[in-house]
């Protein structure tokens, strides 16, 4: 095993680890440094302030919390408000995503946050992105103690990859109030009203490429945020709906 430390620009104290598991497997990198919780975005992203007062967006690592818009999802983000807000914490970061956040295991207090999520039932283990397959086992001991979400009902504990695809456990059961129809919000029967984006992690309407893509995020993804008033018409400025 080969240790190799380097300094990190804008993170003076974080150091660089690689790890080589052997010759026909790849090289494991982690990137660790230290910094104080001071935001919490939901149950599996928060945000993090290094030593060098620079802001990190952190997706912690091989776990999935429910949305914020789904059963759970508030309470999953109190719990991990619990865990690290306010608290200076080892981020040992693993990768970085698409929307360049850092992925990362966290560890506070000596604990592993990421497998407490998981194992107060706050969260599950991704699937999708697992490398750490005890996390597997710690979700099943969870869900058979039926703590955290997994006291729900079956039909309220949709995981979140499929409540993202539009995946809510039961639709259609409940009328939609008719909503305005904005200057560029999809026609029925549309590309975009038939759902051609995918539902990958976005909140906020600065986000939004278009009208189309706003109200697929709304009506597909759950995602409550792009509707502030409430009147099923997202993001108003975009889709030209802003009432006077």
């Amino acid at each position: 095993m080969a240790l190799a430390f380097a300094l990190l620009s804008g993170c003076e104290r974080a150091s660089a680890v690689v790890t080589q598991v052997g010759a026909d497997q790849e090289t494991v990198r982690t990137i660790a440094f230290r910094g104080r919780v001071v935001g919490i975005t939901d149950g599996d992203t928060i945000t993090v302030l290094d030593d060098q007062n620079q802001q990190h967006t952190v997706r912690l690592a091989e776990i999935d919390a429910p949305e914020r818009g789904q059963p759970w999802g508030n309470r999953s983000r109190q719990a991990l408000s619990a865990l690290v807000f306010g608290k200076t914490i080892s981020v040992q970061q693993t990768d970085t995503d698409r929307y360049d956040r850092i992925v990362a295991r966290l560890l506070a207090d000596g604990r592993d946050v990421n497998r407490a999520m998981v194992e107060q039932g706050h969260a599950w283990a991704y699937r999708q992105y697992l490398t750490d397959e005890t996390l597997v086992a710690t979700e099943s001991r969870a869900r058979a103690s039926r703590v955290g979400l997994w006291s729900m009902s079956d039909q309220q504990t949709v995981a979140p990859w499929d409540w993202r695809q539009g995946v809510r456990g039961g639709s259609g059961d409940q009328p939609t109030a008719a909503r305005p129809q904005g200057l560029f919000s999809p026609a029925p029967g549309s590309p975009a009203a038939e759902g051609q984006f995918s539902c990958s992690g976005k909140r906020f309407c600065r986000q939004m490429g278009s009208c189309a893509e706003a109200h697929f995020y709304l009506e597909r993804c759950g995602v409550s945020s792009l509707d502030g008033n409430g009147d099923g018409e997202p993001c108003e400025q975009l889709c030209g709906t802003i009432r006077q």
